[in-house]
């Protein structure tokens, strides 16, 4: 596969991942963490979404499925798919260690490592993959946190979890 096509696809899938997986258990709905709120807070201060900022701000204070997702791909580079399990229990430690008590990153190892075995038989490297999640934190972190967030609190209310206001 071509790496550019292979990299944009991973992106996408990267993205959805991670955001799907991090909606689902409810970081737009709350801040989690401490930090999460605050960050939250300062990005609706500046004309963004409150849920898409808890979102930011979990994702920044914790390994939730945007950590888990990178932190597989290399674990899958690196030894295949258990590579891939190994990352997972990392992030699981990682979240034990900042007192979250969600499992969103955890899930989001595992389904990042199955989403890159899937896509191994269509040509897919594990490098594709790193550099699509790279570039998907980007999209959410990077590039304009106020209009991610936007963004995001629309796929928060989609699933029924945006902030309690």
């Amino acid at each position: 596969m071509n790496e550019v096509i292979g990299i944009i696809i991973a992106a996408v899938l990267c993205w959805l991942n991670f955001v799907i997986v991090d909606t689902y258990f409810g970081l737009p709905e709350q801040p989690g963490v401490r930090g999460a709120g605050i960050i939250g807070q300062d990005v609706e201060k500046r004309g963004g979404d409150i849920a898409g900022g808890f979102f930011q701000g979990n994702i920044t204070c914790s390994p939730d499925a945007s950590a888990g997702t990178l932190l597989a791909s290399i674990g899958y580079l690196v030894l295949g798919i258990p590579g891939g399990i190994i990352a997972a229990f990392f992030v699981f430690i990682g979240n034990r260690l900042c007192a979250d008590p969600g499992y969103a990153g955890t899930c989001g190892s595992l389904t990042a490592t199955c989403i890159i075995f899937i896509c191994s038989f269509l040509g897919m490297t594990p490098e594709m993959f790193i550099v699509g999640m790279v570039i998907a934190i980007l999209t959410v972190m990077g590039i304009s946190q106020t209009k991610a967030s936007v963004i995001l609190g629309k796929v928060a209310k989609k699933f029924n979890r945006h902030a309690r206001e």
